[in-house]
C-alpha cells in the first residue's frame, strides 16, 4: 500500500519514538510511507521543544490557540500536494489538537482516513494548561474524532473519550503502544549494566529505575522519601534516565535527605542508549500515570524482564495483572506504593517471577511496533478496498492474532 502518514510533532520525546517505530514498521512490512511533517530536531531524547515553549510564552493564549488552528491551512496545502504526487491508498494520521488537514483531505481525495489518538487534548489542555477558547477545542477535536475513517486510540479508557464525543464503537479500534524488540535485543546482562554506570558502587545497589521526561505529578520525590525510612534497605539507589523540569527540585530533595549519592540522573540520552540503562534496573517504577495513556516505558520495561511497581488503574491494568507480570498499588490508598516498594525490595523470588512474567507479556499479547503496524494496515487495506467497517476490523483483528502467534513462538 502507499500510506500518507502525516503528524505535527517537533519533540524528540515518547512522540517521537511512536512515530518513528511505526513509519519503521509499515515500510518493514512492505509499504510505502510518505511523511508530512514539521522539519525533524536533531536533538537527543527529550529535546526540541524549547522553540514550541517560547511561542506559547510570548503570544496571548488565544492567539496561540487560533495560531495552531490556523497551522491547519500549512498543514494541508503540504498534506495535498504530497497526495497529488503520491496518490496514496490511505492517510494515517496522529491526532493533535486543532489539527484538520487528514479529514479535510479525506474529504476531497476519498482515500480513507486512520486517526491514531493519545490522548483527548481538549480535556487534557484544558485541565493542565488552560484554554482560552475551550469550546473551539472541544469543536475541532470532534471534527477530527468524527470525520475518520477508524480511530485508533491507544486503551480502552482512552477509547470512551472518543465515544463520548460521538464516534461509533465499530469505528474505534484500541491499539496499544508497542516495543521494537530489534532495539532491545542487545541490552547487556543485570550485571554487566549496573557494572557499567558512572561512580563505584553500583555493582552491589539494589536498583531502583525511572525513564521519561520527570515531571513533578511523576511522583518520583516519593521514591526519594521512601529511601530514609528503616524498611529500606541501604544499598537502594535511585537511577533516572532521562531529564525534565522536575530534575532540579528531585536532586535537591536528594541532597536534602543525604541521598546524593544515591541518586543519579543521566540527562538526555541517545535512544540507542536507553536500553543498556533500563537493563540496570532490578525493579522498574511507573509511580504515577495519567489515566488513559499507554506509557511507553512500561513496555521498555516488558520487554527488558522487570520488575515492575505501577499503579492499579485502569489503563495499566490493561495491560499488568498484579502478582502475574507486575506488582500493583492502590493510588487511593496512601502508604500503598510504599508497601509495595517494601515488598519488592523484600522478596528477591518475587521480582524474579514478576521480571519473567513481564518478559513473556509482549509475545502473549504482541505488543510489538510490527504487531501494531500490521494491525493498522489490514484496516486500511480493507477499507481502501471498498470491503466496509465490519470486513475492515474483522482484518485487523486476524492481522492481531497472526501476529501473537508469532510473537509467542518467538517467546
Amino acid at each position: 500500500m502507499r500510506i500518507l502518514y502525516h503528524h505535527r510533532t517537533a519533540s524528540r520525546d515518547g512522540q517521537a519514538v511512536h512515530i518513528d517505530e511505526m513509519i519503521h514498521a509499515l515500510r518493514e512490512l512492505g509499504h510505502e510511507v510518505r511523511v508530512v511533517a514539521p522539519a525533524a530536531p536533531t536533538e537527543g531524547m527529550g529535546g526540541g521543544v524549547g522553540w514550541v515553549h517560547r511561542l506559547r510564552s510570548r503570544l496571548p493564549r488565544v492567539l496561540y490557540e487560533l495560531a495552531e488552528l490556523a497551522y491547519t491551512v500549512v498543514a494541508y496545502r503540504a498534506l495535498a500536494s504530497a497526495a497529488r504526487e503520491f496518490r496514496p491508498d490511505a492517510i494515517y494520521e496522529r491526532y493533535n489538537l486543532h489539527l484538520l488537514a487528514g479529514v479535510l483531505l479525506k474529504r476531497r481525495i476519498g482515500v480513507p482516513l486512520l486517526l491514531e489518538v493519545n490522548a483527548p487534548l481538549a480535556a487534557e489542555r484544558a485541565e493542565h494548561d488552560g484554554l482560552a477558547l475551550p469550546g473551539l477545542a472541544r469543536w475541532s477535536e470532534r471534527l477530527a474524532w468524527c470525520g475518520a475513517d477508524v480511530v485508533l486510540p491507544v486503551t480502552r479508557v482512552l477509547a470512551e473519550h472518543v465515544h463520548a464525543v460521538g464516534v461509533p464503537a465499530d469505528r474505534v479500534v484500541v491499539v496499544p503502544n508497542g516495543i521494537n524488540e530489534e532495539h532491545f535485543a542487545g541490552a547487556p546482562s543485570l550485571q554487566q549494566a549496573k557494572a557499567a554506570l558512572p561512580g563505584a558502587g553500583w555493582s552491589d545497589a539494589l536498583v531502583l529505575g525511572f525513564t521519561g521526561f520527570v515531571r513533578e505529578w511523576h511522583g518520583v520525590d516519593r521514591v526519594l522519601h521512601w529511601m530514609t525510612t528503616p524498611g529500606a534497605p541501604a544499598r537502594t539507589r535511585l537511577l533516572v534516565v532521562g531529564d525534565g523540569p522536575a530534575r532540579l527540585s528531585l536532586e535537591r530533595l536528594a541532597s536534602e535527605l543525604g541521598l546524593a549519592d544515591r541518586v543519579h540522573f543521566t540527562g538526555v540520552v541517545p535512544r540507542a542508549e536507553v536500553p543498556a540503562l533500563v537493563a540496570a534496573f532490578d525493579i522498574a517504577l511507573q509511580p504515577a500515570v495519567v489515566p488513559y495513556a499507554s506509557p511507553l516505558k512500561l513496555f521498555e520495561y516488558l520487554m527488558l524482564g522487570k520488575a515492575v511497581l505501577a499503579p492499579s488503574t485502569p489503563n495499566i491494568e490493561e495491560i499488568l495483572v498484579d502478582g502475574d507480570n507486575g506488582q500493583l498499588f492502590d493510588p487511593a490508598v496512601s502508604g500503598s506504593f510504599e508497601t509495595a516498594l517494601n515488598r519488592l525490595t523484600e522478596d528477591a523470588d518475587l521480582r524474579e517471577r514478576l521480571a519473567l512474567r513481564a518478559r513473556q507479556t509482549i509475545g502473549e499479547r504482541g505488543l510489538t511496533w510490527s504487531a501494531n503496524a500490521r494491525r493498522a494496515a489490514a484496516l486500511a487495506g480493507a477499507l481502501a478496498g471498498g470491503q466496509g467497517l465490519v470486513a475492515a476490523r474483522q482484518a485487523a483483528e486476524r492481522a492481531g492474532a497472526e501476529c501473537d502467534l508469532v510473537a509467542t513462538r518467538k517467546a
